[in-house]
């Protein structure tokens, strides 16, 4: 397999700036050979590229397309603390919060956009372990967030 920032290439994707924090933390913090990624949300230039519950106003298709989204600014804040994602050895970890309207029960699927990114972009490496989650509300009102655990290579 190529390396991620080739497959990144090969799928259309550019990594994009690192979300600044909305709040006191860092997007991303090394200890040993664990990288620990704040949680992301789906900001594209700035700005949230969807609002609302899933299940109400946002649908759990495009919920999922926001949780891709969530999972290239995990990457983006990965590649910030790492410089190459080729250093990755494998991504441990994956949290993903749905804001969910009381009756949506699909938080699973929602977090398969990230999943399915990073199993695309790290091959087996990026094959996790999961949570999904589906939350009340999330900051700025998007309807995904989502967090990772690496382990690293020096």
């Amino acid at each position: 397999m190529s390396d991620p920032e080739q497959r990144l290439a090969e799928l259309g994707l550019t990594i994009p700036e690192v979300v600044p924090p909305v709040a006191s933390y860092t997007p991303a913090v090394r200890t040993g050979d664990h990288v620990y990624v704040s949680g992301q949300v789906p900001m594209v230039e700035g700005t949230p590229a969807g609002t609302g519950k899933v299940g109400a106003e946002v649908t759990p298709e495009r919920a999922a397309e926001l949780a891709a989204v969530c999972a290239l600014n995990a990457i983006a804040a990965l590649k910030a603390e790492l410089g190459d994602l080729s250093r990755v050895r494998r991504v441990v970890k994956v949290v993903g919060f749905v804001a969910s309207d009381p009756s949506f029960t699909g938080q699973p699927k929602v977090i398969n956009g990230a999943s399915d990114l990073l199993g695309e972009v790290f091959g087996a490496a990026g094959v996790h372990a999961r949570s999904a989650v589906g939350v009340a509300a999330l900051p700025l009102d998007v309807p995904v967030e989502v967090e990772m655990i690496v382990e690293v290579t020096d």
